[in-house]
């Protein structure tokens, strides 16, 4: 007796699309750290760098950490309807450019962003299909000893960014991912995010990514 031929696609011709992979989390838990050894580590995405109007710090790299420019700047791009998404945190203005995120996604090209919770939320309505993972902290403790030790704000921002921090925890829901940040530990952060995708791109059904005009 003959076997009859599968009328699906041979699992060596599957092919997935590129993905949107939308990286956020509280500040101080590392996500920065996080992207930049996936960039080092040569990973095959499109890195999008974030627009904002905060000024630099000390060892941040214009065009690496952020692009910075004033906001000036900021408010035509937005009037020029340049950001996929956009938002003030700490009274400063951050916005996802959108036109590398979809020059990327036709060359197929997946594309990983970085964005706080609001921006995470903005962007899950409109590309419901993107990759969501939530970078989180051991615990709230070592996430003041992490804000507190780094020295780049107030005590006041730094206690601002706390109670921003325990709100956005609520967020976890929206979320298809978590990945815990532990101290020191960089490296298992990436592996997880990189397991993340690659699970992805075994899906049997694959997303679709879909920019809103």
């Amino acid at each position: 007796m003959k076997r009859s031929k599968s009328k699906g696609t041979p699992p060596n011709e599957l092919k997935s699309g590129p993905l949107l992979v939308v990286l956020s989390g509280p500040s101080g838990t590392g996500k920065d750290a996080i992207l930049s050894r996936l960039k080092k580590s040569g990973y095959p995405a499109q890195f999008i760098t974030t627009v904002t109007t905060r000024p630099k710090r000390t060892q941040e790299k214009d065009g690496v950490d952020y692009r910075f420019i004033s906001a000036e700047r900021f408010q035509k791009m937005l009037e020029g309807k340049q950001f996929l998404e956009y938002a003030q945190v700490y009274g400063n203005r951050y916005g996802v450019p959108k036109e590398p995120v979809s020059k990327a996604l036709e060359q197929g090209k997946d594309v990983i962003l970085k964005v706080d919770c609001q921006g995470a939320a903005t962007i899950k309505k409109m590309v419901p299909q993107a990759v969501f993972i939530f970078v989180v902290p051991p615990s709230m403790e070592e996430l003041t000893a992490r804000l507190k030790g780094r020295r780049t704000e107030s005590d006041f921002d730094c206690d601002l960014r706390l109670k921003t921090a325990a709100e956005e925890m609520k967020q976890l829901p929206l979320f298809d991912y978590v990945v815990v940040s532990q101290q020191g530990q960089i490296d298992l952060a990436v592996l997880a995010i990189e397991a993340i995708i690659i699970a992805e791109k075994h899906r049997v059904i694959s997303r679709e990514i879909r920019l809103p005009d």
